[in-house]
């Protein structure tokens, strides 16, 4: 019935137009309604990104920020080196702390590494770092 007053609708819009040619029309209109509804169902499943959260002070901050694409490269090695299939992504900043942005959910093994890692970094305090958490 609703496609009955889609025609009437495209006959009177274009009353020139031969019963062939409105009928295209009709078919290109509901193909299109078609694949817009079948975008709307597109969906994605769950986080694509986690973050560990290590509290560290202000002015270590600013150090490990100011080389973190190196930083990036040792902690990667470092997960490879335990056949870990998690890889870090970046690094930003936070009040508390430095983020690290993971591709994947870190277990706790992956933030042993994580904390070891940014202890034994020369321009960072050991007693500095704290235990990293995910968020």
């Amino acid at each position: 019935m609703n496609g009955y007053k889609e025609i009437v609708k495209i006959k009177e819009t274009f009353p020139k137009l031969s019963s062939h040619k409105i009928m295209k029309i009709y078919k290109v209109i509901n193909n299109m309604n078609q694949k817009d509804k079948s975008k709307i169902n597109i969906m994605t499943k769950g986080l694509s990104r986690k973050q560990i959260i290590i509290p560290i002070s202000m002015t270590n901050i600013e150090r490990v920020i100011a080389q973190s694409n190196i930083y990036i490269m040792n902690i990667n090695r470092l997960l490879k080196g335990v056949k870990s299939d998690i890889s870090v992504d970046y690094i930003c900043s936070d009040n508390k702390g430095i983020i690290i942005i993971t591709n994947k959910v870190a277990t706790s093994s992956n933030l042993n590494i994580m904390k070891k890692y940014v202890k034994e970094l020369n321009n960072v305090g050991v007693n500095d770092v704290m235990s990293p958490r995910l968020s």
